[in-house]
């Protein structure tokens, strides 16, 4: 019996658009520059080709193309490292407090990277009382790029090279400071909490020592103000960190500072769209901004 009827599998050859085929679609004509790109991404993004995050990430991906390793390094006098003629019971405290995987070694000063040392590499040794222990048996070669490699180069030599850390060198041969594959990753799909970030979810500001503390940038100015008796305005900003933005008048790298009332605040995580973590200490004494408490413009630093 025949049957003029298409059949089942003959239905079944007939593709399905993918998104990628559906993206291309809304993508022509095609872009000119990497504006009309964008601008084409967020088009499908508010045509649901794409979701939020997966256009986010897209952003990152070709802004990491733009960026240099200077813009998101983590600066020179931030390192935490270890000494080459330190003993283990000298570094223990370092690694424990510094609750990094991985560690610069340095000779005599910073400009001086002898290699780097993985915290797991102590177990050994920790477990047999530290005898036998001998820190250049353990080091590991150390990385050096230039400021201004290009981030998504330098993820590619990570890749490669199965290093997770770089130490960033200027144009004169000086440590400028370091750089981890987390930094260049966070680019793109956006803050990976870590060790540097306030562990407990409920505590926005966390005392660290010596009058220190790390400050959530998202923290309400409202709580801040309670728990600091400053008097920060609201009316413009609902959080401490779109404050201390308005006072760089720029996206902060890490590490750049900036003082507001009695307090200077240290960038300690950013990407190249917000701030994600602060550190507040106090000024010296009797040293106070002109700014006073308003939040009106700040000195950088």
């Amino acid at each position: 019996m025949n049957d003029d009827r298409p059949s089942s599998a003959a239905g079944d050859e007939r593709p399905q658009k993918s998104w990628l085929e559906r993206l291309g679609q809304v993508l022509q004509p095609e872009p000119k520059d990497r504006d009309e790109l964008l601008q084409s991404l967020r088009e499908a993004q508010q045509r649901d080709l794409i979701d939020a995050d997966a256009y986010a990430m897209i952003e990152g991906v070709l802004e990491v193309s733009e960026m240099q390793v200077r813009d998101i390094m983590i600066p020179r006098s931030h390192m935490n490292v270890v000494e080459r003629d330190a003993s283990l019971q000298e570094i223990l405290p370092i690694i424990i407090k510094g609750a990094h995987s991985r560690f610069p070694v340095i000779g005599d000063n910073r400009d001086e990277v002898v290699g780097i040392l993985l915290a797991k590499d102590l177990l050994p040794f920790v477990a047999n009382g530290g005898g036998g222990f001998n820190i250049r048996e353990v080091l590991r070669p150390a990385l050096f790029v230039p400021e201004s490699k290009r981030l998504n180069v330098l993820l590619k030599e990570f890749r490669s090279s199965r290093n997770h850390l770089a130490v960033v060198v200027d144009e004169y041969g000086g440590v400028a400071g370091l750089v981890t594959i987390e930094d260049v990753l966070e680019q793109i799909v956006g803050e990976i909490e870590d060790e540097h970030d306030v562990e407990e979810e409920d505590t926005d500001i966390l005392q660290v020592a010596d009058g220190r503390y790390m400050v959530r940038a998202l923290t309400a100015i409202d709580d801040f103000n309670e728990f600091f008796r400053t008097d920060f305005s609201d009316e413009e900003f609902d959080t401490i960190g779109g404050l201390v933005l308005k006072g760089f008048g720029h996206m902060p790298k890490r590490g750049e500072q900036v003082e507001m009332g009695q307090y200077r605040f240290t960038v300690l995580r950013a990407d190249s769209r917000r701030i994600y973590l602060l550190e507040v200490a106090p000024l010296p004494q009797g040293r106070k901004t002109d700014a006073g408490d308003s939040g009106e413009p700040l000195s950088a630093i």
